[in-house]
């Protein structure tokens, strides 16, 4: 099983108290989650999973807004898998988190509810189905740890360059999980293989304007921000290019191959 599981069992009162143990990006203070907090992340995580159920679904992308990252024209900040085994069966979130304030990553399996309690900007989500074929190929593999972990990285970025095994982020790995289900000519089984396939089938990462001051100060201040994987052509221009739950959205769609975006605001 993969490490780092959150069940639903526990009290209400160690929900309150419990420290964030791991992020994709966001702050790791120490503070307890308040109820208001904790009623916003349960509703969230009903509307999504009522929309699964109305949908028949048993698989998909979701996206959630940890950060805002509005000033770089971008929306949802990270991204993992929905999926159940079969209908009736309980929703599971897989998605790659790193430990609160360092360089190390791990993959995750949790309910639904706890995906929304990382210490979220807003509460609205996205859904991203995919084509009943990609579904049937998708679904086995998120049940299988060792797949799931052939294009796991635990070295972490939060910046990590797209074409770069040196690190990894929370949407890289799930770019890269996609790449094994979407590649039919080849069968992937590691980083580098993922990685070449989506270069060559035109995957763009977004660009985002990083000025020096606050390159090297992410860099100094924050051990999960790293910049030396990028072409130095890119980063000595302040140009940081990185998956993005906007870009995979933007793959998927350029790809028309049916799959479906439902967006799903957050709960009042």
């Amino acid at each position: 099983m993969i490490s780092g599981w959150i069940g639903r069992t526990g009290s209400l009162l160690a929900l309150l108290l419990v420290p964030l143990l791991a992020s994709a990006g966001q702050s790791c203070e120490d503070a307890a989650l308040s109820p208001d907090t904790l009623r916003k992340a349960m509703a969230a995580a009903q509307k999504v999973t009522a929309e699964m159920d109305k949908r028949q679904d048993n698989v998909a992308l979701l996206g959630r807004v940890g950060q805002d990252l509005s000033s770089y024209g971008l929306k949802y900040s990270h991204a993992g898998f929905i999926y159940r085994s079969a209908p009736g069966a309980p929703w599971r979130i897989a998605h790659l988190l790193n430990s609160c304030g360092t360089a190390q990553s791990d993959l995750w399996y949790e309910g639904v509810g706890n995906f929304f309690l990382d210490d979220m900007f807003a509460f609205n989500s996205v859904l991203v189905i995919p084509p009943k074929p990609i579904a049937e190929r998708l679904l086995p593999r998120l049940q299988d740890a060792a797949a799931l972990r052939a294009v796991h990285d635990a070295d972490y970025s939060l910046v990590a360059y797209p074409f770069s095994t040196r690190y990894q982020n929370s949407n890289s790995w799930v770019l890269e999980t996609l790449a094994t289900v979407e590649a039919r000519d080849v069968k992937i089984v590691n980083r580098e293989q993922a990685q070449s396939w989506l270069k060559l089938v035109g995957y763009q990462p977004s660009e985002m304007k990083v000025g020096t001051f606050k390159r090297l100060g992410g860099r100094v201040f924050k051990a999960s921000v790293a910049f030396d994987d990028h072409p130095n052509e890119l980063r000595f221009s302040d140009r940081i290019r990185t998956v993005t739950v906007d870009s995979l959205m933007q793959f998927l769609a350029d790809r028309k191959e049916g799959w479906e975006v439902v967006e799903i605001p957050a709960p009042r």
